[in-house]
């Protein structure tokens, strides 16, 4: 088989054309089969030749899709798998990334923790979980969560609350305090820590009361009179959280 032309195109590839039948292939596969030096080639080096094209077009992608943003090797091998490539040149295609350090398990679990803390809402259950699901080891994941400053996550915290417990309108402490939580559970953080930067910044708000006993005693009184107007509105703020102490001081205020 007559080598006839071996022409150099952009981003590391060559048209060869082979008994007039063209070619694109990799720089690499030029190399190491010693195109350069040789006019013929028989149909073992012609094969050996298809096979490594094939798998340089598939590392190329596997290199593009790397270095478009950082990615664990588990993101990569699955990126691999939807091509339908075989199981030994992904091995092998991911064996070489991770030779050049183009994919490195440590270095994106670290890059990822970063990101999460300064970037997301994300506490440490949440970035533990999800690192998992990515297919970073166990022991990898906590070796690099240790050494984050917890303080910057305990601030986070802080902060998230606050602006919810600024945010409130409606709710009473009891039903916001069991919002908060519910909420900041979802996003990864420790109940406990949770509970004690809640209970140290949520206040009694009395204001919030009486918007929503006025709300709801404007409604009632349309439908209902006198004491069962009262009762009535009694049930819907014990129903909404607010204390039947702070209830029944604000009836007596009202009926005065």
């Amino acid at each position: 088989m007559k080598i006839e032309k071996i022409i150099k195109l952009k981003d590391g590839k060559y048209k060869v054309i082979i008994d007039s039948e063209e070619i694109i292939m990799y720089e690499e596969v030029i190399l190491e089969n010693k195109l350069l030096y040789k006019k013929y080639i028989d149909q073992h080096i012609y094969n050996n030749i298809i096979e490594q094209t094939k798998y340089y077009m598939f590392y190329n992608k596997a290199l593009k899709y790397c270095l478009k943003k950082r990615r664990s090797e588990n993101q990569t091998k699955q990126y691999l798998i939807k091509l339908d490539l075989n199981t030994k040149d992904i091995e092998k295609i991911i064996d070489k990334l991770k030779l050049t350090n183009i994919l490195n398990d440590r270095e994106y679990c670290r890059a990822y923790i970063n990101d999460k803390i300064y970037l997301s809402k994300n506490g440490i259950n949440k970035i533990r979980i999800d690192l998992l699901n990515e297919g970073i080891l166990p022991q990898l994941i906590e070796q690099e969560l240790n050494n984050i400053d917890f303080s910057l996550l305990n601030n986070k915290l802080e902060r998230l609350i606050k602006k919810k417990i600024k945010l409130n309108t409606k709710y009473s402490n009891y039903v916001l305090k069991s919002k908060i939580l519910i909420e900041m559970l979802n996003l990864g953080y420790y109940k406990e820590e949770i509970v004690k930067l809640i209970d140290d910044n949520l206040e009694e708000n009395n204001n919030i009361l009486e918007k929503e006993f006025n709300k709801i005693y404007n409604n009632l009184s349309k439908k209902y009179s006198g004491d069962e107007t009262f009762e009535k509105l009694k049930q819907k703020l014990l129903y909404k959280g607010f204390k039947i102490s702070d209830i029944n001081d604000l009836i007596q205020k009202k009926q005065k």
